[in-house]
């Protein structure tokens, strides 16, 4: 099955779309202008129906024990109450846009993981940067964020220290490439368009902290590793005797 999702994932790649480049140096791909684009994705999407079913109801059970499983957690520590992380994430999500928007990875360094802002800094912006590239970045909204998967962890014998948590987080936002040399727009473009990315977090020292940005499409990874963590009530019993 897994195999199967990549084949689609690759399939409708080969269809040209609009592009926006953003945090995590991802692309977003648009939905398809062309009249032809539409009649393949409208075929695909009813040959597909079974297959985005199965999709959906592995994300709704994922969503589901992640969130139980953070309940559970959040019994004992604070920061993993839904409503507290919930704002931990929007407020990473809004302010490591701000940087991007500022080529400048430094200004949300205390909202990642610190490898992960040094590698971004160094893959993507400071390449931008060289080649005379400016990401045009702005989130005018967010308009939801789902947990998908949750595993806690105890580095070190610190409770909850080195959890792990990925959460799909959909924005209205404006995203773009821009030449600084003309102005011209190389990739994306300067309208506001959804995007959906996958981001994953860290628990150190006291801290939800952005650990990686992935695209949408490994949706199913995460998922298999959310049907491999341990139950709500058995992180419940686990708690209760350490």
């Amino acid at each position: 099955m897994k195999n199967f999702y990549f084949l689609v994932v690759t399939f409708l790649l080969m269809f040209p779309a609009e592009v926006m480049a953003g945090p995590g140096g991802s692309i977003v791909k648009a939905a398809t202008k062309t009249i032809w684009g539409k009649i393949i994705l409208g075929l695909l999407f009813v040959i597909l129906l079974p297959f985005i079913i199965y999709i959906s109801i592995k994300e709704y059970l994922a969503k589901r024990k992640a969130m139980k499983t953070l309940r559970v957690a959040g019994l004992s520590l604070p920061d993993f109450d839904w409503i507290k992380l919930k704002r931990r994430v929007e407020d990473c999500y809004t302010r490591v846009h701000d940087a991007w928007d500022k080529n400048d990875t430094h200004l949300a360094a205390d909202w990642m993981t610190n490898w992960y802002w040094q590698n971004q800094q160094l893959v993507h912006l400071d390449r931008w940067e060289s080649e005379g590239l400016k990401n045009i970045c702005e989130v005018y909204k967010i308009k939801s964020v789902t947990p998908i998967m949750f595993a806690y962890r105890n580095d070190g014998g610190t409770p909850g220290e080195g959890s792990e948590l990925a959460v799909v987080i959909t924005a209205k936002m404006v995203d773009y490439l821009m030449r600084k040399s003309d102005s011209r727009i190389v990739e994306g473009d300067a309208k506001a368009k959804d995007a959906n990315h996958i981001w994953s977090f860290t628990y150190e020292k006291g801290k939800w902290l952005v650990s990686s940005i992935a695209p949408y499409e490994q949706l199913s990874d995460y998922l298999e590793i959310m049907s491999a963590q341990p139950s709500p009530d058995e992180l419940k019993a686990y708690l209760a005797t350490n």
